[in-house]
């Protein structure tokens, strides 16, 4: 306890450990003035004084010990030991950010480890973690759309959303539109003055009641900006198929219509990315992330709490315990 409590000390005045060095010339001091003050005493035998060493004479270098650990308490006062309290007030202007995420069943493929999904889920946990001022939602969608976390600032609440996320939640498919469309409608009403999508997707668009110009056309209006991601290596990748027999493991073509995801970016004031593998998807969120900069402005404020009272007190009594003890029980009469 008192290491940790040592820990977090600062001493203002440092300097004043300097005096310590005045100890070992006390000690010095005291030593010879008691060597100088012993008396000599000539007796025909020793005998009778065995064991005669009395309670007085055990008790008598106290008084100097007690001086000693006085000054080494005073010393440490005037060195001021201090606690430091430092209190941070982060301000700044935000973005507003909507992660729209394909959660359709290819997102299962396990070119990327676990699988897309997971990769997807953990690269925007890291994202959502390095944007402390930003309100950030969560639209899903397959066969059609649905708003899994309106904006917030709240990261516990969005990233519990996140991970709860699976394939089936949703009708099958990838309503590309009707993604975009959703997580327009998220920021429509938005005050801020920059708002973002990043739109991930493995797939081409293959349902939904929305365009996906029609939804582009839509984040145009509104101010939106849209980063696009395709998602998937190039070639065939493995994906999970349930049978009769249990979940069997087929290898399905890529296909991510990169010309439509590149078109939406373009238009909107995104840029549209490919993720091959787990480390370039994180090195596209990191871009994005780069990219789209809040401002933030942190002030630090310092506080200091003085901690040299108990080495005062202490120093203090242990001179009381000195006179004490040199006035009664040490006490010289001539």
């Amino acid at each position: 306890m008192l290491y940790d409590w040592y820990q977090h000390i600062y001493f203002s005045q440092p300097a004043s450990f300097g005096l310590l060095a005045i100890l070992p010339l006390l000690i010095y001091w005291e030593l010879k003035k008691s060597g100088e003050a012993q008396a000599t005493v000539l007796v025909s035998s020793v005998r009778q004084f065995g064991g005669a060493r009395s309670w007085r004479n055990m008790l008598r270098p106290l008084p100097f010990v007690f001086r000693l650990l006085a000054i080494c308490c005073i010393i440490f006062a005037l060195a001021r030991p201090q606690t430091r309290n430092d209190e941070q007030l982060v301000t700044g202007e935000g973005i507003d950010i909507v992660l729209c995420l394909d959660i359709s069943g290819s997102m299962l493929a396990q070119d990327f480890t676990p699988n897309r999904m997971e990769a997807a889920k953990n690269v925007a946990a890291e994202f959502i973690d390095h944007r402390p001022t930003d309100r950030i939602g969560l639209v899903i969608f397959s066969g059609e759309s649905f708003t899994m976390c309106p904006l917030t600032t709240d990261r516990t609440v969005l990233k519990t959303q996140l991970f709860n996320v699976q394939s089936g939640l949703l009708e099958d498919g990838t309503a590309i539109g009707s993604g975009l469309a959703t997580g327009v409608d998220r920021l429509k009403g938005s005050p801020s003055k920059s708002k973002v999508i990043i739109l991930l997707t493995d797939g081409e668009n293959n349902g939904g009641l929305i365009d996906p110009n029609t939804a582009k056309e839509i984040a145009k209006s509104v101010g939106v900006k849209v980063y696009t991601v395709g998602m998937g290596t190039e070639g065939y990748a493995p994906v999970p198929v349930q049978t009769p027999g249990g979940v069997v493991y087929q290898k399905e073509k890529v296909n991510i219509d990169e010309k439509l995801l590149t078109q939406i970016a373009a238009e909107t004031g995104g840029r549209y990315y490919r993720a091959k593998d787990n480390e370039s998807l994180k090195n596209i969120y990191s871009e994005i992330d780069q990219l789209e900069k809040s401002r933030i402005e942190v002030s630090t404020l310092r506080r200091f709490t003085e901690q040299f009272y108990p080495f005062a007190l202490a120093g203090a009594l242990f001179l009381l315990l000195e006179l004490v003890l040199r006035w009664t029980v040490l006490r010289k009469f001539p």
